[in-house]
Order: C-alpha cells, then structure tokens, then sequence
C-alpha cells in the first residue's frame, strides 16, 4: 500500500485506499460496519489487541491493529482516517462526532490546570466559547492576539503578561472565521519553540476548516496539529456533522487515547458518508473556489457594498504582509466571503432575507451556498469589544459559496441587494 501511496495523487486514491475488496466479498466500495463488537480469533489475539490499545508495548514493524470494540476503532472509521492523512500528509489521524468534540479533547489533552492557551482572534464562536467559558473552570487561563499581528507582536503580548513559562498551546485559524484575515503559521511556531523547553513542549494547533484539506497543509508549515470540523469541505453535503485531528503518530495516539474515555469518535455511518465525500472532495472545492472568485468580483463593484474580505484580492502594495503569508500558506484564495453591507443590521437583514437561491443558514463548505449574519449568529457570544476590534460588525454578510452556476449566484446576490 505504500507504493500506491507514493505513486498516485491523493484525490486518486480517494476511491480505494486503505481498503481491501477480498475481506468484503469482493464489495467495490468499503461496507457499513454496523456493529458494536467484534469476535477475536483466540484468546492470545485478543490479549494481543488490548495490549496495543491501552498502550502496554509497542506495535511490532509489521503488526496491524486487531478490531476490538467500535469506540476503539471500526473499519469504516481507520479507512476513513487513512485516507484523509493523504491529503496533509500526516502520520496519523483521529475521527470525531463533531468539530467541537475534535477542537475540546485536543485541548483537554495538552492543557493543564495553570496552562495557558494564546489564541487568535477572530475566533469560531464555538471555539471562542469553549476557550473563554469552558476551560476556565479547569483552571485554564487564555490570552488572545490579534490574527494580522507579526511574530514580535505575539511574543511582546506574552511577555507583557509574564506568561511564557505557563504557556503550553499556541491556537490559531486562519484564514479567521469570518474575516478571512491571515495569520503567519511560520511566525506562530517561531514564538512556540521560543517558549519550549525539554519537559515542556508548546504544541502549535491550526484550524484549517475554512480551507480544507486542498487549500493549505500546516503540518508543512510548523503546525503540530491540525484540526477540522469535516462537517465543512470534507463532509460538503449538509448532511453529516464531524471533526478531524491530524499530526504525528504520538500526538494522535494521545487524541485517541482520550478519544476512547471521552467516547466522543465518529460511527460507522459518519465514517462512511466521509468516506464517499472524499470521492469528490477536490473537484468540488475546486468549483467551489471558481465561483467564488467570480462573486467576490461582483460585490466588490456594487454600490451598496462597502467592503469584501476576499483572499483573492490581496495584493503586494495594498497588503504586502498578508500577501507575503497568501503566497507561502496557500494554494487558493478559497470559497468564503465575507462583506461590509453599506448601513448596518436592518439593511444585512433586508439583503439576508431578500436571497432566494442561497440559503440563510450557518455553516459552510456545502454544495449549496449558504449566507449568515456572523454578529447575531455564529458569533453571538463575542463581547461587543472584541466584535468591534475584530471587525464583526452589523453589517458583516458571511457566504460560503458552492457548486451552483456562479451566473446564478451572482444573479440572486443582485436581486437581493435590490432590495436594500
């Protein structure tokens, strides 16, 4: 398998890796696995199994993981994983029933109570909420920078606040949800190995949901870890909720050790609905991407739109920084607009309401394109400082643009904003 691996692109083995027909009758797409338990050969294999799974020795160079228990590990679920390491290029991958559950136990592994987390902003609301509500009660303290700020910024913040010996997990996304603003994954992995030490890693993790497996690869920039909500490009049909953690063989082996306590992995059914997302994963984000630029144009010429947050229009002289990272970080200035509507919250409303062929909805990376309002919605539970200095205002529109003809985005874009 690993000269297939090497030979073949990823979104051509999409259909067939990790998987073997002979153990499924000979079935040409991998089956559901619809099962809680599986049988042991004999008692030693058994024995064998669980001694690998709670990490008791160490796998043999040749020796494959035995099926034990589905809140282990399912065939669905390993394939499914396998193959989504092709696309970042990692050494290993865990599966969640959510992008939340993936974001909480990666912090709940490496943070400890007196930890500190430094996290950019703007944020996900969820993550936002979690970081700022949730680890508090376990005594885990939270400092944030601003996404656009240079690596001597970053590290004044945490020397201003005398927090480098505490700090144990630096947590960006970019580009930012929803402003599209970028941050320097180079940079934030110069600050994390300045604040290291032997017995205290200081673990690098990127949220690269907005721009999937196809448009940016941390790993290859400093990242540690990677995370997703797969509910996004990866799932990309509106109709499965999932999360994804990528990284090295020792980090994800800690992930799923957790993962298997906390019992928040990913079922059989998830494992496989991924699993036939993956099929067309590349050229759906790669239309995805087409139309987007296509809108983004549309937008940034009409009069009742004060500004568009699209990566596509970085350029050297305007924004050289932010540029400079485009070009290094990234493949594709992606499908996620953001937008300045001209007023405020009535006329994001009247234009919100007024879509007919985009979906008011939150979330984002589907087939369909959908529209939201981030200040009232996804990102409701930012204070109102923090909304003001990020730039999440009223007037702020979110769209995720997808497959459909962009004439006819562009076209249902032009009718609602009519009637603004």
């Amino acid at each position: 398998m690993s000269d297939t691996k090497s030979k073949f692109r990823p979104e051509s083995l999409m259909m067939s890796y990790g998987y073997k027909p002979e153990l499924s009758q000979g079935a040409i797409k991998c089956p559901i696995f619809q099962t809680s338990t599986f049988v042991f050969e004999n008692a030693e294999a058994g024995k064998s199994f669980f001694e690998l799974a709670y990490g008791l020795r160490e796998k043999d160079a040749d020796e494959e993981m035995g099926l034990i228990y589905s809140r282990l590990n399912n065939p669905d679920l390993e394939i499914l994983e396998n193959r989504l390491c092709l696309w970042d290029e990692a050494e290993a991958c865990a599966v969640f029933e959510s992008g939340m559950s993936a974001i909480s136990t990666v912090m709940m592994e490496f943070l400890n109570p007196g930890d500190y987390i430094l996290y950019s902003n703007p944020l996900y609301g969820g993550t936002y909420h979690f970081v700022k509500n949730v680890l508090s009660r376990f005594g885990i303290h939270a400092l944030a920078f601003h996404a656009h700020e240079p690596e001597d910024k970053i590290a004044e913040i945490i020397e201003e606040h005398g927090i480098g010996d505490k700090l144990k997990m630096i947590y960006i996304e970019t580009p930012a949800n929803p402003t599209n603003q970028l941050v320097d994954i180079r940079a934030c992995r110069s600050v994390a190995d300045k604040y290291a030490t032997d017995d205290k890693p200081v673990y690098l993790t990127v949220d690269n949901t907005y721009m999937g497996p196809l448009w940016q690869h941390p790993l290859q920039h400093g990242a540690d870890i990677i995370v997703y909500s797969a509910t996004k490009y990866i799932g990309g049909h509106s109709d499965v909720i999932a999360g994804a953690v990528l990284g090295n063989a020792e980090v994800i082996t800690r992930v799923k050790t957790l993962r298997t306590f906390l019992g928040n992995m990913a079922g059989p059914w998830t494992g496989w609905l991924l699993m036939r997302s993956l099929e067309t994963l590349k050229v759906r984000m790669t239309q995805q991407a087409e139309n987007a630029a296509e809108v983004a144009k549309f937008l940034r010429d009409h009069p009742k739109v004060q500004t568009v947050h699209y990566l596509g229009f970085l350029n050297e002289k305007d924004s050289p920084d932010n540029y400079r990272i485009f070009k290094r970080q990234l493949s594709s200035a992606g499908a996620m607009i953001s937008f300045d509507i001209k007023g405020g919250e009535k006329e994001s409303f009247r234009f919100l309401n007024g879509l007919k062929l985009i979906k008011l909805a939150v979330s984002l990376g589907s087939t369909e394109s959908l529209a939201e309002h981030p200040s009232s919605m996804t990102h409701s539970d930012v204070t109102p400082d923090d909304k003001a200095l990020y730039g999440i205002s009223d007037s702020l529109v979110r769209i995720s643009i997808g497959v459909e003809h962009s004439d006819d985005l562009i076209s249902d874009c032009s009718q609602a904003l009519d009637l603004v």
